[in-house]
């Protein structure tokens, strides 16, 4: 059989390949502590669990519109004004199974042999792999630690070409944890008035995990950029309904019959339930989100002071979401080989910053969305086994 060719450019993301073998050890008998998949660990609200069950036992089992049922995107176009402080009419809204799938649609839009796509490096490795399957060319923003891993708005701006189609931004960020400054996207935002032909996609998935009083800065807070800019957000990460697949978009307006045309072909609608426990979510209590946020803000604390009393270690506190990405260029040791080892040796499962890019290299990507004992039992292995003699044996 013969596939098409740019299938060999399609890439992967390495946190599920890290989750299969962490699994594959501890049905072996090892004693797997996982900081590497990026999912909460914390239970789906029983509120918003009891609307998708009672919409199952209701009978809405058939198909939805395309871009969601009226409810949940009325539900969003709420929530998106309560929260961003912006009015959104709920027919610029596409509902999705994930977040993944608004980045794909993107891609799709945007991207071909050609055009050029701005991504954050070290970054979400979705970005690069979709990019490269549209045929575009992935241009990268270097996202450097000596920023807290924000970016320089002059570079980027300066990476901008006649061929550009597309930028993307994510704040807070996988894999770092950097939140981006206001002060920083406010000249991001002006630079690219000298550029109307390029869009935007704001992903904002992790918006309501921040912490030391930082505000979530939004991008759809720009009026200037309106027109051009593509909201990602969704459930996963804020209600811990990582599993329910459901994520949703603002699209500008002249993009939202694209991307149902897309949804229609891809996957056609999402499930009902799904939808309705959304709703839920959006419009139940609160309670679960401010908790699930102040306890990462502890474990936080925890993983950044034990990271830094590591030999060869060094770490960044970070803004938001659940990550840090911690400098292990002083092991002396790749961050590959650290990964593996940590894994095979140490019981510690733990992401290569190779996996988010280029520029990740010398870091690792550590999840904090587990629990404090086990965060501070995998800091103990760790520190065992970068000890002197331990590292001895590390070529």
């Amino acid at each position: 059989m013969q596939q098409a060719q740019r299938m060999s450019v399609l890439g992967t993301e390495t946190a599920f390949e890290v989750l299969a073998r962490a699994e594959a050890l501890a049905r072996a008998g090892s004693d797997v502590i996982n900081l590497g998949i990026g999912q909460p660990d914390f239970k789906t609200p029983p509120h918003i669990v009891e609307a998708g069950a009672k919409a199952l036992r209701d009978g809405h089992h058939g198909y939805t519109p395309s871009p969601g049922i009226p409810r949940i995107r009325e539900a969003v176009a709420a929530d998106v004004a309560r929260r961003r402080g912006v009015e959104v009419h709920p027919d610029r809204i596409v509902v999705v199974p994930g977040g993944k799938v608004t980045m794909f649609f993107a891609m799709m839009m945007f991207g071909e042999p050609g055009a050029e796509i701005l991504y954050p490096n070290p970054g979400f490795p979705i970005y690069e792999s979709t990019i490269r399957f549209s045929g575009a060319t992935a241009v990268p923003i270097p996202l450097l630690e000596e920023k807290d891993f924000s970016f320089d708005p002059d570079e980027v701006l300066s990476l901008i070409t006649p061929r550009t189609r597309l930028v993307i931004v994510n704040s807070p960020a996988n894999p770092t944890g950097g939140a981006i400054p206001r002060e920083a996207l406010d000249r991001l935002v002006a630079g690219l008035a000298e550029h109307p032909h390029v869009a935007v996609l704001s992903d904002e998935i992790y918006a309501r995990m921040t912490y030391d009083g930082r505000e979530h800065v939004s991008l759809m807070g720009y009026p200037e950029i309106a027109e051009r800019l593509i909201l990602l957000d969704g459930w996963s990460k804020t209600y811990a309904m990582t599993g329910w697949r459901l994520g949703y978009a603002v699209w500008p307006e002249p993009l939202v019959e694209g991307a149902t045309r897309l949804a229609v072909n891809c996957h056609s609608c999402v499930n009902a339930s799904a939808q309705l426990a959304g709703i839920a979510a959006l419009e139940g209590p609160q309670d679960s989100v401010g908790e699930m946020v102040a306890a990462f803000d502890e474990r936080r604390k925890v993983i950044v002071e034990g990271l830094n009393a590591l030999p060869g270690v060094t770490c960044r506190n970070p803004g938001g979401a659940f990550y840090v990405f911690p400098n292990v260029t002083g092991t002396g040791t790749s961050s590959d080989a650290l990964q593996q080892r940590l894994l095979e040796e140490a019981g510690v499962a733990v992401i290569s910053g190779t996996s988010f890019g280029t520029f990740g290299e010398g870091y690792l990507r550590f999840s904090y969305a587990n629990s404090t004992g086990n965060i501070r039992r995998a800091l103990e292995r760790m520190g065992e086994m970068l000890s002197e003699p331990a590292m001895a044996a590390i070529p």
